[in-house]
């Protein structure tokens, strides 16, 4: 039989970065004392009303902009219902009809056989962005067997992105993503630190042979790691494949990754179809966005969100600066994935070029090769590094000196390591690490060894 098709396709929750949340002026912090930026609004007092917070609507604008989008100059809000303890209203403010941006792209790249020098770039294409609330935290304490609900995080703003199924693996749905991750970081959209649940990932995923229709989906929710994305999916298709080949079939149904054990496990069936009574939120007016051409003279510029403006202040997106990097400095395409991949990089990296005589194309050698993987050893960043790139031009402007040898550089360099606040030249002197230049010295120095081994030497 022809071989199985997986389909993957994602949903990803990011967190708008925003000082107050999408309907009411509480703070957004992590980590705050559970239930103190709650509003009344957040902890659904009969009364209280949504307001929309601008700078919510001004990332989610951006980010579609970002993805090649387009953006709806009028969105719509809707009422998603269910019944969940730290859901204080019963339901879900959200855009289901007509959302804030419409089919977009994302483009991203990955090596082919872990080859980094074979990178090859796939496109996933964006059905849409919509603006949301979360909900709050419930906290299981089994050993009272009770739940305890902290609703700092009710009413957060979050952009969800929906990808089509257009990926097939664990490493496409993750190159996606960490690109995604990349470009919201850019923007400043989001912060989209996925340890802080500030950028969460669901992913679709199912089965079939060529020229059948799709098969049975699951979905595996909340995935919190681009390491355990790849490893859910994976393992995800796997699953689904052996069931099948062993007679079986496949539910369409909820699944949770277990990270300590690598593998997913059923969380709730969906045969019985949740009825999410689905209903225009009566609170809030359309969204209307505006551009230049659209831009009615007598509004107060403050009150509207105007997208050409927004367009034309978007920063350099990460293609564009890695192709800069590669066009800059003579690079390699895929060192510039590793720069923009670990955060503070390409900085420290323009910085040592800036203060050495070296070419870019050796800085890189012992940037990736040296100080990344001392940093990797260490669980460091590359913020928190001891070596600084003021010490590491020092280090490579004397071996591009030809003062000491690269043998007794990667020597100073573990040197530096330590951080005892020496300079790489005290480390040479201390050390005695210079090369000798002067051929009479050394001359001496072989005459030296040869009379103190008078019998070896045979003359």
């Amino acid at each position: 039989l022809a071989p199985w098709v997986p389909v993957v396709g994602l949903e990803i929750h990011a967190q708008i970065s925003s000082n107050s949340k999408l309907f009411s002026g509480s703070q957004v912090q992590f980590a705050a004392p559970p239930n103190s930026l709650v509003s009344f609004f957040d902890a659904s007092l009969p009364g209280t009303l949504p307001v929309l917070n601008r700078r919510c609507v001004e990332a989610a604008v951006m980010t579609g902009l970002a993805l090649n989008c387009s953006i709806n100059k009028k969105s719509l809000f809707d009422r998603k219902h269910y019944f969940y303890a730290d859901l204080p209203a019963g339901y879900q403010i959200t855009q289901q009809r007509v959302p804030i941006a419409v089919n977009g792209s994302l483009s991203y790249s990955l090596c082919i056989d872990n080859k980094m020098s074979q990178m090859v770039t796939k496109t996933v294409r964006i059905k849409q962005i919509q603006l949301e609330q979360d909900s709050g935290k419930s906290l299981h304490d089994d050993t009272r067997s009770q739940t305890l609900v902290d609703l700092n995080r009710a009413g957060v703003g979050l952009m969800e992105v929906v990808m089509e199924p257009d990926m097939c693996c664990g490493e496409e749905a993750a190159a996606a993503v960490r690109e995604l991750q990349l470009i919201l970081q850019t923007l400043g959209s989001s912060q989209a630190v996925m340890a802080e649940g500030q950028l969460r990932v669901d992913a679709n995923v199912s089965v079939h042979h060529p020229g059948e229709p799709y098969g049975v989906r699951t979905e595996v929710k909340n995935i919190n790691s681009i390491r355990f994305l790849a490893k859910a999916v994976d393992y995800e298709i796997q699953r689904q494949i052996e069931e099948l080949e062993n007679g079986g079939t496949i539910l369409n149904e909820t699944r949770a990754f277990d990270s300590k054990l690598g593998c997913t496990v059923p969380m709730r069936d969906k045969e019985g179809k949740q009825d999410y009574r689905f209903m225009p939120e009566p609170n809030l007016p359309p969204l209307i966005l505006y551009d230049a051409k659209s831009l009615p003279a007598n509004l107060n510029h403050q009150q509207v969100v105007n997208i050409d403006w927004i367009h034309e202040r978007l920063p350099d997106l990460p293609s564009v600066k890695r192709a800069k990097l590669v066009e800059q400095y003579g690079i390699l395409p895929e060192h510039s994935f590793t720069l923009l991949n670990e955060d503070g990089l390409t900085e420290f990296f323009e910085n040592v070029v800036k203060q050495t005589q070296m070419k870019p194309k050796k800085v890189i050698g012992w940037i990736l090769k040296d100080l990344l993987s001392y940093l990797k050893q260490h669980s460091l960043t590359v913020k928190e590094s001891p070596v600084s790139s003021f010490l590491l031009a020092d280090l490579l402007n004397l071996l591009e000196k030809k003062e000491i040898s690269s043998t007794a550089a990667k020597q100073v360099l573990a040197e530096l390591w330590k951080g005892e606040g020496k300079t790489p030249l005290e480390i040479v002197k201390e050390k005695k690490l210079e090369l000798i230049q002067d051929q009479k010295e050394l001359e001496q120095i072989c005459q030296a060894v040869i009379d103190g081994q008078e019998n070896e030497v045979i003359t």
